[in-house]
Order: structure tokens, then C-alpha cells, then sequence
């Protein structure tokens, strides 16, 4: 960890200069980090202190129509983060890069590629709901370490990703994420449209199961990067193979105490 900390900071100017696009700093809740550490400190407050103290002796929400206008949403939102990472240009770029080729990105990719990362951010930042329906309809005992971790450093690193170096690492972890939350939320869609449709969700564990396999992709494609020394922020590659680790860990630890011992 101690050798990780001297390679970003000895790096951190090469870092900046070769990566962070200048008009990020402009856009909404970009201009610092007091915003996001606000809204996460609020988000961390409520599903862990004050809404389940406010829901102790309170029947819980139904919010039925809430969660399918919510999860048709998020459907569509993750086909459309998708879409914007299979864009031309963008899938021409990653395809065509040199891993030894320290030139600039063309501003006009780069202004995309900062987009779209932006929107993945706010998706991150929407996404905390998640936690929030949970504790509204008294569904503690989902509100987990693993559930809180995962949103709660989604959000942050997405914000630090887009704010300080926005590699097209990025490009890749989105569009797999992205992809694994077009089903995801399509089984919450299912789920909330009532009891006489959970007959169609006998493939609830089958979920977990692409998770991990998108975490192995993700993990697979990073250490690809650092092999071939490729000419992108090593800073940001640790810090995401750290996390992917941490979250094929995780996952797994949820797969085998939420299926493993039932099948046992």
C-alpha cells in the first residue's frame, strides 16, 4: 500500500496533465469534492442511523408503483450508458490504441469520454435509492456491509475517476458494469410488479454469478494493462484492480452463505 501512495503521488502531475480535462471542473457537483462527500455522508446517515430509527414503529412503504417507474428506468438508463460506451469513435479508440502511444487523446474524444463518465457518475449517485427503498420498506436485513460498500464507493471513485483522471480504463469497467445492471434491474423491475410474477425469477442466483464474471473481466482486462505497460495512469489501474478484488471477495462471500449452504 505504502509503494502504491509514492507511485501516485510522484506521478501525480504526469498524471494530470496527460488525463484531467479542464471543463469537468464546471459541470454539476464537479467544482469539489464537498457536494458528493455531503450527499454520501447524508446517504451513510440515513440507511444506517436515522431511517431505521424512523421506521422502528412504522409499518413499511409498499412503494410499488415508485420502484417500476424506478427500476424501468435504470433499465433503460444502463442500455443507454452502454450505448454511449459502444459509440464509433470511442470503440475505434480503444480497439486502434497503442499501449506504447503517450499522445494526447483528440479533444473531441476526450470531451466524450469525459461525458460519458460523467453520466456514470450520476447514475452512481442515483443509484443509492437502492439502499433507501430498502430501509423505507423495512428491508434491513438487505441493507449489508457488501450493499453499502459497493454504492457507497461507486459513487465516490466515479466522482474521483471523472475529477482527476479519466484513463479509458474507465470506458470498459462502465460498459461491463453498466451491462450487468441492465439485468439486474430488469429482475428488480420484475420483482415489484408483483407476487403472480416471481414465477419468472427462479434465476435470482444466476445474477451473482455475472457479477463475479463481470469482476474476472474487469480484473483480466487491468492486469492486461499493467503487463503490457501500457501508457495510462498505473495510479488508477491498482486502485481498480484493488477494488475488484475486494468486491470478487465480497461476492463470493455472498454467494456461498446466500446459495452454498441452502444447497447444502
Amino acid at each position: 500500500m505504502a509503494n502504491l501512495v509514492k507511485l501516485v503521488v510522484s506521478n501525480y502531475n504526469d498524471i494530470l496533465e496527460f488525463t484531467k480535462d479542464p471543463q469537468v471542473d464546471s459541470w454539476f457537483l464537479m467544482g469539489s469534492p464537498f457536494p458528493v462527500l455531503v450527499i454520501l455522508s447524508l446517504y451513510l446517515l440515513f440507511v444506517l442511523k436515522i431511517g431505521p430509527k424512523m421506521m422502528e414503529k412504522k409499518p413499511p412503504f409498499t412503494l410499488t408503483k415508485t420502484l417500476i417507474l424506478y427500476n424501468a428506468f435504470q433499465v433503460v438508463f444502463s442500455v443507454w450508458l452502454c450505448s454511449l460506451a459502444l459509440d464509433h469513435d470511442a470503440l475505434k479508440y480503444i480497439l486502434s490504441n497503442n499501449c506504447s502511444n503517450k499522445s494526447r487523446l483528440d479533444a473531441s474524444l476526450q470531451t466524450m469520454l469525459s461525458t460519458g463518465a460523467w453520466w456514470y457518475f450520476f447514475a452512481k449517485v442515483i443509484e443509492l435509492l437502492d439502499t433507501i427503498f430498502f430501509v423505507l420498506r423495512k428491508k434491513q436485513n438487505q441493507v449489508t456491509f457488501l450493499h453499502v460498500y459497493h454504492h457507497s464507493i461507486t459513487c465516490l471513485f466515479s466522482w474521483c475517476y471523472l475529477k482527476f483522471m479519466p484513463g479509458q480504463q474507465g470506458l470498459v469497467i462502465g460498459f461491463l458494469n453498466s451491462s450487468v445492471h441492465i439485468v439486474m434491474y430488469t429482475y428488480y423491475l420484475i420483482a415489484a410488479l408483483g407476487p403472480q410474477y416471481r414465477k419468472y425469477l427462479w434465476w435470482k442466483k444466476y445474477m451473482t454469478w455475472m457479477q463475479l464474471i463481470q469482476f474476472g473481466m474487469m480484473l483480466t482486462y487491468l492486469m492486461t494493462i499493467l503487463a503490457m505497460d501500457c501508457a495510462m495512469s498505473k495510479g488508477l489501474t491498482y486502485f481498480f484492480v484493488t477494488n475488484v478484488i475486494i468486491f470478487i471477495y465480497l461476492f463470493s462471500d455472498f454467494y456461498r452463505k446466500a446459495y452454498r449452504k441452502k444447497e447444502a
